[in-house]
């Protein structure tokens, strides 16, 4: 393989994606798109991650008549050369340059405090006003718009005036360019989840739904308006009465390849890196979102997938977009989870599939209000894709399973360290006094109680049982609890020690797993027998422990029975 192209991890401005040579996934035709549809307003809500910003600077490099300091037009023509919306014909290209563009990216609001969020916000706006002051030297802008124009440059207004601060750029640059204005909104939704999540929820939609009211709905120097954002939030008002919004979401058909990778752009990309014989791997780990009718690839997983084997970074698939993607919604799921819930996610975790009605108009408000809700923030964010819809009681249903082993991975991860953080805030001790005492119905009682609680990876294997049972006891208080340790003839399953030696104790565990219910009794005595068999003891008597207890414990499902032996 000859010189490669680099490969564009993090790249989210279209023009530092050309001009550094990057590979470029082509998603110009966008731009055909909107303007064959001419809607004034269009939402995109796809998951984080799946290339919004990314189209968003393509748009911007495209329509915007980008004029420098020194008043000249910049020749934006050469970032499209050879791109699909080139050949597309004449009546697009003639749109190439020919717009002022107010470019905002609300990204920057994601701050721990209402103070710190809305400050980030004004100085986007206040940062699209400096790109726009050419407009300052215009003879036709009167002293009394420079001076509002420079209250919102210098950060020196206040907050009604910020609110309309888009509508009055708008208002400006159509003057001067004799041009109705291209507006481009960034992860609108982004300030709304960190406000969600931080405690000032209700003051952050009460600006942004002023900021775009101005800008989107009561703006006459308007010409197209392309917001994007994970979710739609319609009843908060941000986009009350705005009669001129087109919203396409995941469910729907159209624009469905302009976000994330196609399987032909997939297969490309592989193959231009020499990685096609890594495809079936690719696809396992990374494929599975179905936006509209259209198969497609996580954008970030590939590529950083693509980069860390193409430089010997790494021998494996990895769950990138975990390392980069809020998963709080999944926390809040698993956290709140009741007995109907986590039954539904272990059957996700397995493979399955749960149906759940859609609803697209959700707010972060309404998060807790019912389950269902979360199911529909996990479906519209990523962690979840539509395998089959069906429509009664006149309402749409969506059949949901989880996409791809990377999702899968997350919500192990989530589940695994919810367990622990659930197990931390817990009294056990018990337990431990159950094995001291050998009463045995105790542990199995304890034990039953705590796998009934939690969410299975529906594999009951023995090594899940294990890692379950080692996180029960690992914070005990007494005893240390060592696993897997060579011993005798054989490795036991788990040993809890006194620290403590002559006065001491040790607790020898061997687990089974039964293929039912019946078997649990004879899975125990098997257990015990191994532990005679392999004489695990001898390495703790010879240390010099005078007591020694042994136990068996099987398993079927969230069964557990505990046996003693002599």
């Amino acid at each position: 393989m000859g010189k490669i192209k680099p490969i564009p991890i993090g790249v989210e401005f279209y023009k530092q994606m050309i001009d550094d040579g990057y590979y470029y996934v082509d998603k110009t035709l966008l731009i055909r798109d909107l303007l064959d549809q001419k809607s004034i307003v269009t939402l995109f809500t796809r998951p984080r991650r799946f290339g919004k910003t990314l189209d968003q600077t393509m748009l911007r490099t495209f329509f915007e008549k980008e004029i420098l300091p020194d008043g000249t037009v910049t020749d934006n023509s050469k970032y499209f050369d050879g791109k699909k919306v080139m050949a597309a014909g004449k009546e697009y290209i003639k749109h190439l340059g020919q717009y002022p563009v107010i470019f905002l990216s609300l990204k920057p609001a994601k701050q721990p405090t209402f103070e710190m969020a809305y400050g980030s916000l004004i100085d986007e706006i206040r940062k699209e006003y400096d790109r726009h002051s050419y407009i300052l030297g215009s003879p036709g802008i009167t002293e009394k718009v420079k001076e509002r124009y420079n209250s919102v440059l210098n950060m020196e207004t206040d907050k009604i005036t910020y609110a309309k601060s888009i509508a009055f750029l708008s208002e400006c640059l159509e003057k001067y360019h004799s041009q109705k204005v291209i507006i481009l909104l960034d992860e609108y939704d982004v300030p709304l989840e960190n406000a969600y999540f931080n405690g000032f929820y209700d003051e952050m939609v009460s600006f942004i739904c002023s900021l775009f009211e101005s800008a989107l709905k009561t703006n006459e120097s308007l010409k197209m308006a392309v917001v994007t954002g994970c979710l739609r939030v319609s009843k908060e008002s941000i986009f009350t009465g705005l009669n001129n919004l087109k919203i396409v979401s995941i469910l729907d058909g159209d624009y469905a390849e302009y976000f994330g990778f196609t399987q032909k752009e997939v297969e490309s990309f592989l193959e231009a890196y020499g990685l096609v014989g890594r495809a079936d791997e690719v696809k396992e780990w990374y494929d599975g979102y179905l936006f509209g009718h259209v198969e497609v690839y996580n954008p970030w997983s590939v590529i950083n997938y693509v980069s860390d084997t193409v430089y010997g970074n790494t021998e494996f698939p990895k769950p990138y977009w975990s390392n980069t993607s809020s998963n709080s919604i999944v926390r809040e799921l698993i956290e709140n989870a009741d007995d109907r819930t986590k039954h539904e996610l272990e059957e996700l975790i397995a493979g399955g599939t749960i149906e759940k009605p859609v609803h697209e108009d959700i707010t972060y408000g309404d998060i807790h209000k019912s389950q269902d809700n979360l199911w529909n923030f996990l479906f519209f964010t990523g962690y979840l894709k539509a395998v089959k819809k069906s429509f009664r009681e006149q309402q749409i249903y969506l059949s949901m399973t989880v996409p791809n082993a990377e999702i899968i991975n997350i919500y192990k991860n989530q589940v695994r360290e919810w367990f622990m953080q659930s197990i931390d805030r817990q009294d056990l001790s018990g337990l431990t006094e159950a094995f001291e005492n050998d009463d045995c119905e105790k542990a199995s009682d304890i034990i039953t109680a705590q796998l009934m609680e939690t969410i299975s990876f529906y594999d009951y294997r023995e090594d899940y049982y294990h890692g379950f049972l080692a996180g029960l006891l690992k914070n005990n208080g007494r005893y240390v609890v060592k696993s897997n340790r060579e011993s005798g003839l054989g490795r036991y399953d788990l040993i809890l020690k006194t620290r403590r030696i002559l006065k001491g104790c040790a607790i020898l565990l061997e687990f089974k797993v039964a293929d039912n219910v019946h078997g649990l009794e004879k899975g125990c005595r098997e257990a015990l027998q191994q532990i005679e068999d392999k004489h695990y003891e001898n390495d703790v008597r010879e240390e010099g422990y005078p007591s020694v207890k042994k136990y068996g414990i099987c398993f079927y499902k969230k069964e557990c029975l505990v046996m003693a032996g002599e």
